[in-house]
């Protein structure tokens, strides 16, 4: 199965772009700063993450302010030139905005 999901900030959001489709695409750059558990331990674990909606998720990602928490959820897809990965956001779920400047 192919599902992430991930506890995230809106880091950099794109302009709404048009697929060959016709769908409304959003391009976003997602922050996370994190402490997890492996193999007992705990780990502090920071990235950022590009992003995309495609279709009707792109009017709730357009909402998010930058610098807004929220729980994204999704599948990873290779990027379009085929270097790297993408996060493919199918839900999203809006938390507070942060009080930290993006």
């Amino acid at each position: 199965m192919n599902r992430l999901v991930l506890s995230a900030q809106v880091l950099e959001r794109g302009a709404i772009r048009y697929t060959p489709a016709g769908l409304p695409a959003l391009d976003v750059v997602l922050t996370s700063d994190n402490k997890v558990t492996q193999n007992g331990q705990p780990r502090k674990v920071s990235l950022q993450m590009r992003a995309v909606g495609i279709g009707d998720i792109t009017p709730a990602l357009q909402r998010l302010s930058l610098g807004q928490s929220a729980e994204f959820a999704g599948f990873l897809a290779p990027s379009r030139n085929g270097k790297g990965i993408v996060f493919h956001v199918t839900e999203v779920v809006p938390g507070e905005a942060s009080t930290q400047p993006a």
